[in-house]
């Protein structure tokens, strides 16, 4: 009899923790067919209404004046009408370069004008610095394809124009090709 009792007890407790449980401070959580679930409350607000920006409509709006539109700029092209004169640090590596050429260090040069090249790289006179060394070297691909480059900067210089025809002249003349040659003669003898 005590341990039905004590049974009875145990299962009643047990019923009303599991009732406990089921059910929070705003009601439990199951929700019958069709009832309206709890509504959260609102969160707390920290500033009054009047601290918030006023909402403007657009016919409220206060007007403002047009801003001018500024005129299409114009872009200069790539390329110069005059080349690119040396600065004076690449100046003074073209004089090394001219010394090492007369000593007959055609590599040394060739490395004291690319190092010129990238402190000027649009000055025509560097580039014929460079086709110079390179026929010095023997490599005349490369001094025609730096003599054309040093042309394409040289702009309306035509002290530089006419010194970068009859120096790609040469070297066609030297590479076999007399024709070509010939063309850069008379490019030279037209300015």
């Amino acid at each position: 009899m005590k341990v039905r009792t004590t049974l009875k007890t145990g299962c009643m407790l047990a019923a009303l923790a599991l009732a406990g449980c089921a059910s929070g401070p705003s009601g439990g959580i199951y929700v019958p067919i069709g009832a309206e679930p709890a509504r959260a409350p609102e969160p707390p607000r920290t500033g009054t209404a009047e601290e918030e920006p006023p909402v403007w409509r657009k016919s409220e709006q206060p007007e403002v004046a047009p801003v001018p539109q500024e005129a299409p700029r114009t872009r200069s092209p790539s390329y110069s009408e005059s080349g690119e004169g040396l600065s004076p640090a690449a100046l003074s590596l073209v004089h090394d370069a001219d010394r090492l050429l007369g000593q007959g260090d055609t590599a040394g040069a060739i490395a004291q004008l690319e190092r010129a090249q990238r402190i000027s790289p649009r000055s025509a006179e560097v580039y014929f610095k460079l086709s110079e060394a390179y026929v010095a070297n023997d490599q005349l691909g490369a001094a025609e394809q730096f003599t054309l480059k040093g042309l394409s900067l040289a702009g309306n210089n035509t002290r530089l124009q006419r010194a970068g025809w009859l120096l790609l002249a040469d070297i066609r003349r030297a590479r076999g090709n007399v024709a070509g040659a010939d063309q850069a003669e008379a490019r030279a003898a037209a300015l």
